[in-house]
């Protein structure tokens, strides 16, 4: 059932029931008023016959008959259409005439706050009561039929039923059409919904003010969605890419080192007496081998993980408790490198913790071991301080350097120096991870006279009372070579 057709007859139901509880409100409030009305006639007529109703009694009591039958006329004709009732103090009916209920029925002695209701064979009266003082006592009481009001009340029940029975179809045609007008606006909402190519997402579908709060809330749901799953889609064909990449690269660089470990297998198998010396040579190939394949693995895994890292990893945190813990597990690593570092007390930036440790391992193991000279320790010296709004980490090693026309090309994937170790992807995850976090990576010489390398790292310190800083827009460290 369509949203109009709904409320019509929503309306249609609501408004008649709603028009026969008012009319059941108005109708005790003019069942009140009636016997209010009512009642005043009755303390107004017993005001106006209260004196012939003395002299009534005064005749009575001195027996003056002539007097009493002209005092019986001027009562009966005061009190018009109401009963009356007039006792004496020897409690003798000395006049009785009009409408009222039997003799027999009780009838209070006096009615302080107005008249009271009587009932009596199934009928109900008003009944005013008025003690009468003087030389000759007595009581006076009037009369009227509670249902006196009924032929009022039953013309105004008619006319609730009426306007009852007339505002069902009128409501409801008033309703459909403010109803259809109303709902003019989610109709074109609706058709542009309808209407909307799934390829083209949040772009094509720009919310447009309609002058409806509501709908427009809804439009700038609909925009809202279409943006979140344009971001979804977005995220997915990226994971999609990282995949292809990562299984690509894995291909590529795993051939080598799986080929030569085939080799190496095949002459195990086929010269099972191979002496010993020989044997320990090609096992400790083996060896190597499979170390590089597990480092090369590692290495491609976390630079899929950077690519499709959230920013809802990223939270506030320390940055000199991370250098110096990893400080502390390169060392136990590399038990025979020198390792220094000058930290602050506490540096606290905005980062993803699993990515800067990803940072600082790598390039304390790229100084580890591309750092040393012969027959030396490696010495390695890490420095951290605040600068220009950025934190600025240093990581020296008097090793060879790193020579002017290579200092782009190391943080390329799979960059080797001859006969270097490693799967080339250490410092790779080092630009990754900067980049990743707003920051820059840089290589220079250590010393002025151009001994030793070292590397720089730039990352921007959060400005009080500025939302995060959103991730870069596209990520794709693990499918180029940039």
């Amino acid at each position: 059932m369509k949203l109009t057709t709904r409320i019509a007859v929503s309306v249609t139901v609501v408004v008649p029931l709603l028009v026969l509880a008012a009319g059941l409100l108005l109708l005790g409030l003019v069942q009140r008023d009636l016997r209010r009305q009512q009642d005043v006639r009755l303390q107004d007529r017993a005001s106006a016959v209260l004196p012939d109703v003395k002299a009534l009694l005064n005749a009575d009591r001195n027996d003056r008959p002539k007097a009493e039958q002209n005092q019986q006329r001027k009562v009966l004709g005061g009190v018009m259409d109401a009963g009356i009732r007039v006792r004496n103090a020897q409690a003798s009916v000395v006049l009785e005439g009009g409408p009222q209920p039997a003799d027999a029925v009780r009838l209070p002695e006096q009615t302080p706050d107005g008249p009271v209701t009587v009932r009596a064979k199934g009928r109900a009266w008003r009944v005013l009561s008025v003690p009468v003082a003087g030389p000759a006592p007595g009581t006076l009481w009037l009369f009227a039929p509670a249902s006196a009001a009924d032929p009022q009340l039953a013309a105004v029940r008619r006319r609730v039923l009426l306007v009852a029975v007339l505002a069902a179809p009128v409501s409801g045609l008033v309703a459909y059409g403010l109803a259809g007008r109303a709902t003019a606006s989610v109709r074109r909402l609706s058709r542009r919904a309808a209407a909307l190519d799934p390829a083209a997402g949040a772009a094509a579908f720009a919310p447009a003010p309609s002058g409806v709060a509501e709908v427009d809330e809804l439009s700038a749901a609909i925009a809202g969605l279409l943006a979140r799953y344009d971001e979804q889609a977005a995220r997915t064909a990226q994971a999609l890419d990282t995949a292809r990449s990562f299984s690509s690269a894995a291909s590529h660089e795993l051939r080598t080192p799986l080929m030569s470990m085939r080799t190496d297998l095949d002459v195990l198998a086929a010269h099972p007496d191979l002496p010993a010396g020989e044997r320990a040579e090609v096992v400790r190939d083996l060896q190597g081998d499979h170390a590089r394949l597990l480092e090369l693995l590692t290495a491609l895994r976390m630079l899929a993980l950077g690519d499709l890292v959230d920013v809802s990893a990223f939270a506030p945190l320390d940055l000199c408790e991370l250098v110096d813990s990893a400080v502390g597990e390169a060392a136990r690593r590399h038990p025979e490198a020198r390792l220094g570092a000058e930290l602050p007390a506490e540096l606290r930036l905005f980062g993803w913790e699993a990515g800067l440790r990803i940072l600082l391992a790598n390039l304390l193991d790229n100084a580890v071991v591309h750092g040393r000279l012969p027959q030396e320790p490696p010495r390695i010296t890490v420095r951290l301080r605040a600068e220009g709004g950025s934190a600025v980490l240093t990581v020296d090693d008097a090793g060879p350097g790193v020579p002017p026309a290579e200092r782009e090309a190391v943080f390329r994937r799979f960059h080797h120096r001859p006969g270097s170790p490693g799967s080339g992807l250490g410092l790779t995850l080092v630009a990754q991870q900067a980049s990743l976090h707003r920051g820059t990576v840089s290589a220079e010489d250590a010393t002025p006279d151009g001994t030793g390398a070292r590397f720089t790292v730039r990352l921007p310190l959060p400005v009080p009372d500025s939302p995060a800083p959103p991730l870069p827009a596209r990520r794709a460290w693990i499918a180029s070579d940039a």
